[in-house]
């Protein structure tokens, strides 16, 4: 069984919906953890978007990274710049780190209907990338 981390910034948004949709194409073949540099709590727009999606973040929490130091990762995946670029020292030897950023919905100050589309444009990203993720690698 595969050991997956996916790191953001602050584990409310873009790292919550790729946790979701990696336990989704995944399946049983990989455990799936999210986590950030810092905690923001679970992001509302986040779980309402994913819920149009048919996936089901209501339950997640918002981990800080600390919170997952005797794990070995296999693959450790970052979804934003700032974490990437900020990440602590993960202690797992063998992961394969992977980069990809996603823009911040949560950023957007525009319109509720302007909200809810970049939402859904990151949440689509997402899911896309996840999908590819998981078929070339599990």
């Amino acid at each position: 069984m595969k050991n997956i981390l996916v790191l953001c910034t602050g584990n409310s948004c873009r790292s919550q919906m790729a946790h979701g949709y990696l336990e989704h194409f995944a399946k049983s073949r990989a455990n799936i953890y999210s986590a950030g540099i810092e905690t923001h709590g679970l992001n509302k727009k986040a779980v309402a978007i994913m819920k149009l999606d048919g996936i089901d973040i209501s339950g997640h929490t918002s981990n800080h990274i600390d919170e997952y130091k005797t794990i070995d990762f296999d693959f450790i995946i970052s979804v934003c710049d700032h974490a990437n670029e900020h990440c602590p020292f993960i202690p797992s030897k063998n992961a394969v780190r992977l980069h990809h950023n996603f823009a911040d919905p949560s950023k957007v100050e525009a319109s509720e209907k302007a909200i809810q589309e970049a939402f859904k444009t990151t949440r689509d990203e997402i899911k896309a990338w996840c999908e590819k993720f998981v078929k070339d690698n599990l």
